[in-house]
């Protein structure tokens, strides 16, 4: 049940109590004497003094009045038995001041001689549904169905009624029939299309049916104009899970302005300014937050993210132990502190700060929510790629074999991180090995298949692996996960430089990609294409396209940044989207690779070598990492460095796959290797003379 319907619908009463009083009939309040005359002044008198006693009771606090105003409306009734008032008030009276058995049992005796009265109908589905909290698991769906039923007659006595509308709509979606939630309300909106309480109904069971295009369109159809701080806040929400964070701030930044004083508001729109990359406003925003409630753990944590980000490591360090008393627990704190760590290389640190986190989260029984195995992924994950960092590719491998055993999609990641992990060191028969493996294990996984396939491919088995991927199709062609076939199939004949090939892929990827995120892909496959072809102009628009649906990719930031800057061309913007890539994953080698080679086009030789090296020290096999060293090193005079350099990447390239040792690449290193020798020679010729 969601907080939300608990909030709206729920008072509870005690369970004990409400049990019994379910289990009364009709005959527990005595049937009227209907024979008798009907004295109407009588019963006027003593509904006056029951209402008056009523109100000392209920809201004077006078509980010892109670009794009296029960007195009083049965002596009105004996007045006049056939008084659906008085029968009504004597059963409203029984609710207030908590005899919920008499207070059913008036009810449905009433129901029971006029079922169309609403007033005991609307009494009865007001106890069921105020209950419901209180009970067991198959009473609470017994007691759900009762107050369903009630609400049901009352739509059905008051069709135009709002309140009765959204209240079974309510009720529907407790009990997970969503089309009839959805139904009453659109009945509700309908009898009222411009009230806000609706548009909030439907916006949430949208959301909580994961369907957020729906509830964003529900909420936009309020005009700008009329919006409230609520519905402006609900739709920045919304924007946050579409993963729109431009369209995120403009729609808090409006609830803001509705409702400036709205901390909650603060903290959303702080959230969307770093989720679009707008550190400095965030930091000052959050900083607001944290000066106003001290005491605010996450937002301190977010602080120490933003500072991280911007390469502040010592503040955010400072800024993580500051929330550390107010969150000793908190995951998130500790993760990011381990993230830290490993940012400025302090490896031993890291791993332990993520191995307390895998050991303080552990269950000793081994079972584990969805939610609790993603969080151990992610620590594992991390755990694995810092030991790759490290060039410790055993200890990273047995990191991942744990994520295998978690099963589902996690074993699928831990066997992909294995095979990256010996490829990354260049073994390419332990990384085959362990594919075929995953493939074995995992027969039905399309994307296991299909790394398999992959591997074959990129070992010289093209044939092979082409054809265990076009296994995978089915016999239509059509279905969705045919589109992840093609994108596989062109991303093998890319790097088999088979273009025609890729290009056909690739138009079958698209025609099945509906949703932009779908698009995203290709457009980046497309763009690699072209770049391969050395079609640059092309390749950049396809890029472009990536990022109009996703301007904080840090992949695409990183490629088209580094296709400018290898190129010479429009520097500034090119440091800038690559700058943005290191930003968003700070230990990333080849962002930071392309970050040092920008700086070299630019003149800045000592951020060239600084950001270069820190490449190299997380991946020592990347041929083109050596090769952009040995030109800083050449440049800035360390001819016996740069001559070091250009040989370890002619060796790396002659472990490399021959789709990643392009003889052109290959000839041009060899080139600079000679050249540097020749130079080294003359030197050392001059040297001795």
């Amino acid at each position: 049940m969601s907080p939300f319907m608990r909030a709206s619908i729920l008072r509870l009463i005690p369970a004990a109590a409400f049990l019994a009083a379910v289990q009364v009939s009709a005959q527990t309040t005595p049937a009227a004497d209907t024979t008798k005359s009907v004295d109407r002044s009588a019963a006027y008198y003593h509904y006056g003094l029951a209402h008056m006693y009523e109100d000392m009771a209920v809201n004077a606090g006078r509980p010892d009045f109670a009794t009296q105003a029960v007195e009083e409306y049965k002596l009105a009734l004996d007045a006049d038995p056939t008084s659906s008032l008085l029968q009504d008030g004597l059963a409203e009276l029984y609710f207030k001041i908590g005899r919920i058995r008499e207070a059913v049992g008036a009810a449905q005796d009433q129901v029971k001689k006029n079922p169309d009265d609403t007033a005991a109908h609307e009494l009865l589905g007001k106890v069921y549904l105020r209950s419901l909290g209180d009970m067991q698991s198959q009473q609470s769906t017994q007691m759900l169905k009762m107050a369903i039923a009630e609400y049901e007659k009352l739509a059905a006595l008051k069709p135009d009624d709002v309140e009765t509308r959204l209240l079974l709509g309510q009720l529907y979606g407790l009990n997970h029939d969503s089309a009839k939630a959805e139904s009453e309300f659109k009945a509700a909106q309908k009898i009222d299309g411009g009230s806000e309480d609706v548009v909030l109904n439907m916006y949430r069971l949208y959301t909580e049916q994961g369907d957020f295009l729906r509830a964003a369109d529900v909420l936009k159809s309020i005009p700008a104009d009329d919006r409230s701080a609520r519905i402006d806040f609900a739709l920045g929400a919304t924007y946050d899970q579409l993963r729109k964070p431009k369209d995120a701030v403009a729609s808090y930044r409006r609830a803001l302005d509705d409702d400036p004083d709205n901390v909650d508001t603060e903290r959303g729109l702080a959230n969307a300014l770093l989720s679009d990359g707008q550190l400095d406003e965030a930091l000052k925003l959050f900083n607001t937050i944290v000066t106003a409630e001290p005491q605010d753990a996450q937002s301190l944590i977010k602080i120490a993210d933003i500072q991280r980000q911007q390469g502040h490591y010592d503040q955010a360090l400072a800024t993580i132990e500051k929330a550390k008393p107010l969150a000793q627990d908190s995951v998130e704190l500790n993760y990011n502190e381990a993230l830290i760590y490993d940012t400025l290389g302090r490896y031993d640190e890291a791993i332990a700060t993520l191995r307390n986190l895998l050991e303080g989260t552990a269950h000793t029984d081994g079972k584990y929510t969805d939610g609790e195995k993603g969080n151990r992924a992610i620590f594992l994950e991390r755990m694995a790629l810092i030991y790759k960092e490290q060039n410790k590719t055993t200890e990273a491998v047995d990191v991942y074999k744990q994520m295998v055993l978690m099963g589902g999609d996690f074993a699928r990641s831990g066997y992909q991180g294995q095979v990256d992990c010996y490829r990354d060191a260049h073994m390419w028969k332990e990384a085959t090995a362990i594919a075929a493996d995953a493939a074995k294990a995992m027969p039905k996984d399309q994307s296991v298949v299909l790394m398999y396939a992959g591997q074959l491919a990129d070992t010289g088995n093209v044939k092979e692996g082409v054809a265990l991927a076009k296994s995978q199709l089915s016999s239509s062609g059509k279905a969705q996960g045919d589109r992840e076939v093609h994108l596989a199939m062109a991303n093998i004949y890319i790097r088999m430089k088979e273009w025609a090939e890729a290009n056909a892929e690739l138009g079958a990827a698209e025609s099945l990609s509906e949703k932009p995120e779908e698009k995203l892909y290709v457009y980046f496959l497309r763009g690699t294409l072209a770049d391969r072809q050395k079609q640059y102009d092309a390749a950049e628009a396809q890029f472009r396209r990536a990022l109009a649906i996703d301007p904080q990719n840090g992949t695409i930031l990183n490629y088209l940044g580094y296709m400018l800057a290898d190129r010479g061309v429009r520097l500034s913007e090119a440091l800038t989207m690559i700058q943005k890539a290191v930003e968003l994953d700070p230990q990333n080698y080849a962002y930071l690779d392309s970050l040092g080679w920008a700086y070299y086009k630019t003149g800045q030789y000592a951020l060239a070598e600084e950001n270069i090296r820190k490449a190299n020290e997380r991946n020592s096999g990347d041929p083109t990492i050596h090769d952009h060293l040995g030109e800083v090193y050449e440049k800035t005079g360390k001819l016996k460095l740069a001559v070091t350099q250009w040989e370890r990447s002619l060796t790396e390239y002659s472990n490399s796959l021959p789709a990643d040792a392009d003889p052109e690449d290959v000839a041009k290193v060899q080139h600079k290797l000679d050249t540097a020798r020749v130079k080294l020679a003359k030197l050392n010729a001059a040297q001795v003379k």
